[in-house]
């Protein structure tokens, strides 16, 4: 038998306007890719993100364009990397559809053997850390009032780039014992960066993601000087971009969608790891079908910010869940997900 491909649009409300140092969102798109074979079905998601230019209608062109080739092959007798060059050939600039399409490669895999994906990579879920919760930007009421709603998490991800920062910290401070880690978003400058990190580090800040923007020569002075370790966001996006972190960065923060999936996001943290990078596997904003695809990937880290399906007011389907922090994966195979 061959890949069949079928493609889900979606647009959920989030439980609250999320705002970080670029903008502010009330709603998610996000196309789903689903592929089928032997009566199971596999998904893969590519939530639609306006800064790296990945929209529900582009993505769903480029999926198109390798529908022929998708569907003349099989993951009956392979794994999904042995698959891979050949997508990543006809999906060069797109890794938001590459990310969609190998999610869902890995989840028929899985499916097709009857083991979840992280076993079949040789992890255990009891090797993942626990995750992160967001407490996006806002007026510090507001904030305060994020984090009241989810009680007892223990690690918060404050973000910030705003006038007011250390404050807003502060604040914060005075509501909760747990773990903090903040992300800027490319907000600050090298020299905000070096001036607030020791106060930061007073708070109980573990550390500090993507202060400066991508192209930021102030970067080598940060990691030179900055009294908190400094972690990737934007600079690492592909996985070459590993090896140029290594010396720049404290580690990395990879993420599915903007590598081009699971497979390339376990290759990537085993690279950061021999190059002695701390490993984090983060999320955009997106639906359990995204999360459980990067839960596969968490038991090699050291940090994970995988709450995307906690932010949003309407999921669009089942699978590892994040209950206060902790990672909860279904008894299921490939990577757990059912859609609703």
């Amino acid at each position: 038998m061959a890949l069949q491909l079928e493609l889900h649009e979606v647009e959920l409300p989030l439980e609250h306007p999320f705002t970080i140092a670029r903008g502010t969102v009330t709603k998610q798109r996000s196309l789903i890719a689903e592929l089928r074979e032997e009566g199971q079905s596999g998904y893969g998601e590519a939530p639609a993100t306006e800064y790296y230019g990945a929209s529900v209608e582009n993505v769903r062109e480029a999926l198109e364009g390798v529908r022929g080739l998708v569907e003349a092959q099989s993951l009956a007798a392979v794994d999904p990397e042995a698959l891979l060059p050949e997508w990543r050939a006809a999906l060069p600039e797109d890794p938001f559809a590459l990310c969609a399409l190998d999610g869902a490669a890995c989840d028929l895999w899985g499916k097709l053997r009857g083991e979840p994906v992280h076993r079949l990579w040789g992890l255990e879920p009891a090797g993942a850390p626990r995750s992160s919760y967001t407490i996006g930007i806002d007026t510090i009421p507001v904030m305060i009032d994020k984090l009241k709603e989810r009680p007892d998490w223990p690690i918060y991800k404050i973000k910030l780039g705003t006038p007011r920062d250390i404050e807003i910290v502060e604040t914060l401070r005075g509501h909760t014992d747990a773990a903090f880690r903040v992300d800027a978003n490319c907000g600050w400058t090298a020299d905000e960066t070096v001036m607030h990190a020791p106060r930061l580090t007073e708070l109980g800040v573990e550390f500090i993601e993507q202060p400066l923007a991508p192209n930021d020569e102030g970067q080598e002075r940060v990691f030179a000087e900055c009294a908190l370790p400094i972690i990737a966001d934007e600079n690492c996006v592909a996985e070459h971009d590993v090896e140029t972190c290594a010396g720049r960065y404290h580690g990395v923060n990879i993420k599915l969608c903007k590598c081009g999936g699971p497979s390339i996001a376990r290759r990537m943290a085993l690279r950061a790891k021999e190059l002695g990078l701390k490993v984090m596997v983060g999320c955009m904003t997106e639906t359990s079908v995204g999360i459980s695809a990067a839960a596969q990937v968490g038991p090699l880290t050291d940090y994970l910010d995988l709450d995307g399906a906690v932010l949003l007011a309407e999921d669009a389907a089942n699978g590892v869940r994040v209950e206060q922090g902790n990672i909860v994966f279904p008894d299921l195979p490939g990577s757990g997900i059912t859609l609703l």
